[in-house]
This record gives C-alpha cells, structure tokens and sequence, in this order.
C-alpha cells in the first residue's frame, strides 16, 4: 500500500510563512480533496510537496511510503512514484509525450500503443500526440494531456491542482471518471485541489479538507464539498479570525 504523509507542514517564501501545520494521510485508492479561498495556499502546498524551489520548509516533514522526501530533488519524488498535475500545464516545444514517457520509464512495454488507447478515451487526437507537449493546446486540451501523463506512468500518488481549469462539462467529467477509474484499478492516491464540486460528481472524494490560511481547518465526508458549495467559506475564516482575535492560535 502506498501512503504519502504530511506531518506539522510549515514553510515561507520570501519570509512570508504560507504553510503553518498541514497535517494529512493520503493512501492508495483513495481521493482527497482540498478546498479553501483564493491566497489560502493550495497551490503553495503543492508546489512544496513536489519539492519546487523558492520555497523554504521550516518546521515538518513529508514522508512518502517510508522514505522521508522533504528535502529530497523533484526527480527523486517523481521517481519515487509521486505526480504533479499543474494548474498551468507548460509548453514543451520539441518533445512529444512518447520522447517524454521513453526516457522517464523503462516499464512501459508499447507506449506507443497505451497513447493511442488512452487518448483516444480521453478525446485526444492523433495529431495531438506528433506536437510538441502542450504546444498550441487549448487549456482543456493541456488537462486531458496532464492526464494523458499520469495514466501512462501509473505514479501511487498524484496531487491535482485545479484540474478543473479550462475544461468544459463533457471534458471534465471524461477526465475526472478516467482518474477515478485509475483509483480502483491502480490503487491511486489523489489529492485534488479544486474550488467546485461538479469536479467531485465523477472524482469521487473519501475525504473532504477545508484549508484556509495555510492550514486544514476542517474535514469531513463527500457531502461538506456540498455544503461549501451553497454556504462559501465564512464559517470557517470568521471561526478562524475569532481564533486569532482571542489568542487560540
């Protein structure tokens, strides 16, 4: 069984504290998904656990299947079966998807093969596999593209930011029911960074987290997406300014 654990996350950047304790468990098969307002760190938070520079961890730890990754290069996480799907896929101009998965896995027996199902399921085109990755893709065409990725190389952990951007209600739920199905078939752990819950309809979540100000304020079952939805986030940042305002934190 896979597990990627987070234990008493803090880290700044610019001498800006932005993560102040994320404490979170992700396991195989399972789906977790973050919510919380714009500037509260969602994006920091990944960024850090797929160790990108600029950012400077303080206090904490990230430990996946074991092995202790918090200081450890991008590479070495994504080898270590750990997978970013970014909110702003970039453009690679030159290099197809089959040049990229030949070089980074030596597991894949017809990736030729495997890319032409997968993208046939994921309403790719032909063509669209001969471009350079990413190149003069819309931002629907870049997430199906990002999924493309993470279908082929299999990681046990991947972290979705946003996945939802750019995608039209037919591609999202293509996408979203495509990763579901890799939780079940592959026991994959996601965490999904996501401001609605249309995404959750096909992804389905075991755990939903609240995270404001750089840290999880809350958790609860599928239905708190639901109720985040109709109610917005000011139960839990006036609850948290209350906090601050007495002392509690």
């Amino acid at each position: 069984m896979s597990e990627l654990i987070i234990t008493d996350l803090h880290a700044k950047a610019e001498d800006k504290e932005i993560l102040s304790g994320v404490n979170l468990t992700i396991q195989s098969g399972e789906v977790h998904a973050l919510m919380g307002p714009n500037g509260s760190g969602k994006s920091t938070l990944a960024h850090i656990l797929m160790g990108r520079p600029g950012y400077e961890i303080t206090k904490g730890q990230i430990v996946l299947n074991g092995i202790n990754i918090t200081e450890k290069p991008t590479w070495e996480r994504a080898q270590l079966g750990l997978f970013l799907a970014m909110q702003y896929p970039v453009e690679i101009d030159g290099v197809t998807l089959s040049d990229l998965l030949t070089e980074s896995s030596t597991e894949i027996p017809d990736i030729d093969g495997l890319l032409s199902a997968e993208s046939s399921l994921l309403g790719l085109e032909k063509v669209d596999l001969s471009r350079g990755i990413n190149s003069d893709m819309s931002g629907g065409e870049k997430k199906r593209m990002e999924t493309l990725q993470l279908v082929a190389i299999k990681p046990q952990i991947a972290i979705l930011d946003e996945l939802d951007s750019g995608l039209d209600v037919d591609g999202l739920k293509v996408v979203s029911s495509r990763i579901e199905r890799a939780t079940q078939e592959d026991g994959l752990g996601v965490l999904v960074i996501t401001h609605y819950s249309r995404l959750l309809e096909e992804l389905k979540p075991d755990h939903v987290h609240i995270f404001v100000n750089g840290r999880i304020v809350d958790s609860g079952p599928a239905e708190l997406a639901n109720e985040l939805e109709k109610t917005g986030y000011e139960k839990w940042t006036s609850t948290l300014e209350t906090s601050v305002s007495l002392g509690g934190l």
